[in-house]
């Protein structure tokens, strides 16, 4: 049996974020072309150096989907092979296992993951039978595609674990991990916990289930809480997080990965709150600066735009438009966004600019602009911003507005 590298950074309190962007992904409507998934991959696994498979798991997708689905995992696997640990998705059926692992087989650090019922509402919808007997069907299907390859790593999903019966799924995932799986993913399927429901449920099932399972965490965001359910999980003792670039996977997704990240590695205190006084969450820390751009890439790939107000990479980082926030940014922001992200602070022209913002818009396109000069210009700002019903002004126009400005002058 191949050696698990996620298992390891896990059992030694190190963070794996689980990649789904591709995967869950495509269920926000969204459709990554194999090449793409290739190049994420890679970018995602940079971010840690020589140590990407031990920190990043990328789902490449679900193979059983067509056949140009499988070709797309296959190529994930081949081609992004050494830079991350990649997975391919399955139903909890022999001939999708097996599928599964034909994608992936033969390449460095591969694994699949089988989707398995824990609810009884969800094993009677998936399966036709009791929660108990599908926990148990799931722990043969890992013996199983251990028999057909046991050098692809088998990791089982617990569907609709945060409706289900703590005590059976912390027994299932020991058997589970005794016949061989390496991670065991609880999924709030339906993203309804609480943050307090959530904590409540991995502390259950880690204490129950023993210290050789490894746990992840893969929790929707349908009530906007999952970042805040996963944080609950990491406090917990989970350390293999499920997310998705820019938040995209079914419904209203799930946890944002630059989010998700960032906060578990822009600051060394804050880690230890959420992790532990004495983890040690990365072989290789992350570099932060490549956030913005990899999620660039994504958003124009799945056309899922990144807003002003989207938090780490969103086009409002680093910006400033008003007075005081002008004169003191590092008291109008939580950390530096040139520091840790590389993103240059920008200043922008809108309806509330202050002379300070003014002039410096004006320096920088090379005018000096005298009080009288100032005044003139933030009300031909302010105008035209309520004229054209939109707060940023064009600063093309602003500067021909100073051509005639200082002409006259």
């Amino acid at each position: 049996m191949s050696v698990d590298v996620v298992r390891e950074s896990a059992l030694a309190d190190r963070v794996v974020i689980w990649e789904e962007s591709a995967r869950d992904g495509a269920q926000a409507k969204t459709l990554m072309s194999p090449d793409f998934r290739v190049r994420l991959a890679r970018e995602q696994g940079k971010m840690f150096g020589e140590d990407g498979p031990r920190h990043v798991v990328f789902a490449a997708g679900f193979p059983a989907v067509c056949a140009e689905e499988f070709e797309a995992v296959r190529k994930v696997a081949v081609e992004a092979e050494g830079t991350v640990s990649v997975s391919a998705v399955c139903r909890g059926t022999a001939r999708d296992v097996r599928q599964a692992v034909a994608s992936v087989k033969g390449t460095e650090h591969a694994r699949i993951m089988v989707i398995v019922p824990a609810s009884e509402a969800m094993a009677q919808v998936m399966t036709h039978r009791p929660a108990a007997e599908a926990l148990a069907a799931g722990v043969d299907l890992v013996r199983e595609a251990l028999d057909t390859d046991d050098s692809v790593i088998v990791d089982v999903c617990l569907a609709d674990a945060s409706r289900a019966d703590h005590a059976l799924m912390a027994a299932y995932s020991a058997q589970m991990t005794e016949a061989g799986a390496g991670v065991v993913v609880l999924a709030d399927t339906v993203g309804d916990q609480l943050p307090a429901e959530a904590g409540a449920m991995f502390t259950a099932v880690l204490d129950q289930a023993g210290p050789d399972v490894v746990f992840a965490s893969h929790l929707h965001n349908d009530l906007g809480l999952g970042l805040a359910n996963t944080l609950q999980a990491v406090q917990s003792g989970i350390r293999v997080v499920s997310s998705s670039w820019l938040g995209i996977a079914e419904r209203s997704g799930l946890v944002a990965t630059e989010q998700l990240l960032f906060l578990l590695a822009y600051r060394p205190d804050r880690a230890k709150e959420l992790l532990g006084e004495h983890a040690t969450p990365w072989w290789t820390a992350p570099d932060l600066t490549r956030l913005p751009e990899i999620a660039r890439m994504v958003s124009q790939e799945t056309e899922v735009p990144l807003s002003v107000t989207t938090p780490i990479v969103g086009s409002g980082v680093g910006t400033i438009s008003t007075g005081t926030p002008f004169v003191h940014p590092q008291l109008f922001q939580p950390y530096d966004p040139r520091e840790l992200l590389g993103i240059e602070p920008r200043i922008l022209l809108t309806h509330l600019a202050s002379a300070r913002v003014i002039t410096a818009v004006a320096a920088r396109l090379g005018r000096d602009l005298d009080r009288e000069q100032t005044k003139a210009a933030a009300q031909w700002v302010k105008s035209r911003a309520y004229r054209q019903g939109r707060a940023l002004v064009d600063e093309d126009e602003f500067a021909g507005f100073l051509d005639g400005l200082v002409a006259t002058s």
